[in-house]
């Protein structure tokens, strides 16, 4: 058991934690851990469903386009929240310590503070902003269309559904004034690289067409940030759908795992180094290529949708996370960071629950409305 007095996790995070672990397996069975991911669903409200050519999706509008029905945040291991107190912005200079809470900033010109265990100090790069630095007044304007946010769900590429992330797709559509659109990718080990990826761009070019003229969001929380952050790359490459804006929750980037914080949280928080490498192994399998299959590594991130990268403190993806924001800054592109302290892998399943969580997810809609605009 973690000792009270060094755990860096806040108590309630901590509770939190301990919850989710103790009904959770162990790496090896997939049938085991998607039944786990599905324990605590309860009943959930209905939605729109459709095939985006040929993928199934479900669509959530905000409340006022739905007549109400949008929904508001729920539980659920799928959740994503904002930043408020226990929260450090890797952003603009001299936004450190300004949201009430014990938060450090990387700066454009200021270095990465020392608040957090086995976070090492580096320089920012000409790119990198804290929330509200994007051009606007990071609230929606209702009077416009807010932007289509393709939707990538986590869990290894092997665990997880659009049930398992329902309340967080209603909560994103609800804070951002945003259509989400929920994908349905094929999971490994029956689909291997790039099954997934290819299903969450076929949806993105499907949205494209579907929603003309609105800005195009692609999203994802662990391994479908990296979903994500595949499909901005490939629109870039392809020479299209123009995507305005790529959000990325503890996106799993680098199939490697050998940030500092992979080492330092491996164990105690939830979500395992162990299993992140079995998640791997299961989407790739003994033939796949790990360097293709990790936006993390690619040779060029220019010309890339600025991107706001979410991550928690004590998390073995926090490094991966923070490094390609600091790669894409140093492209050229816009980046801002949001490390929470205090927090762990999923901590976003805990709206409701834990005022980190739906700061986080708050934040993450005031700068999607400040650079995703009409």
């Amino acid at each position: 058991m973690t000792n009270s007095l060094t755990d860096p996790l806040t108590p309630a995070a901590r509770a939190f934690c301990d919850a989710l672990t103790a009904g959770f397996p162990p790496p090896g069975d997939p049938a085991s851990l998607r039944a786990a991911a599905r324990a605590r669903l309860g009943e959930l409200p209905a939605a729109r469903e459709e095939l985006a050519d040929g993928v199934r999706v479900r669509i959530y509008e905000p409340p006022e386009a739905a007549g109400g029905s949008g929904g508001g945040p729920g539980r659920g291991l799928g959740h994503a929240g904002a930043v408020g107190a226990g929260a450090r912005d890797l952003g603009a200079a001299g936004a450190a310590d300004s949201g009430g809470g014990p938060g450090r900033d990387l700066g454009e010109t200021g270095p990465v503070g020392t608040g957090a265990r086995g976070l090492r100090s580096a320089a920012a790069g000409p790119g990198m902003q804290a929330p509200g630095a994007a051009s606007g007044t990071g609230t929606p304007d209702s009077r416009a269309p807010g932007p289509v946010i393709v939707f990538s769900h986590g869990g290894g590429w092997v665990l997880c559904d659009l049930d398992t992330h329902d309340r967080l797709c209603r909560a994103l559509a609800a804070r951002v004034g945003a259509t989400v659109v929920s994908v349905d990718y094929r999971r490994a080990p029956e689909h291997r690289h790039p099954a997934a990826e290819d299903d969450a761009c076929t949806v993105t070019w499907w949205a494209a067409r579907r929603y003309p003229g609105r800005p195009l969001v692609v999203a994802g929380d662990s391994s479908g940030g990296n979903l994500a952050a595949a499909t901005a790359l490939r629109a870039r490459d392809r020479g299209g759908p123009e995507i305005a804006a790529q959000l990325l929750i503890y996106p799993a980037l680098d199939h490697r795992l050998d940030g500092v914080s992979a080492e330092a949280y491996a164990e105690g928080f939830f979500h395992t180094t162990a299993h992140m490498r079995w998640y791997w192994q299961q989407y790739l399998g003994p033939h796949g290529d790990p360097v293709a299959a990790s936006p993390g590594l690619a040779a060029d991130l220019s010309g890339l949708p600025p991107a706001l990268v979410v991550v928690a403190d004590c998390d073995p993806l926090r490094d991966e996370g923070v490094a390609y924001a600091r790669r894409l800054s140093a492209a050229g592109g816009r980046a801002a960071v949001h490390v929470h302290t205090g927090m762990f892998h999923g901590f976003l399943g805990a709206t409701g629950v834990l005022p980190e969580a739906d700061a986080a997810l708050d934040s993450a809609a005031a700068w999607l409305a400040g650079v995703a605009r009409p």
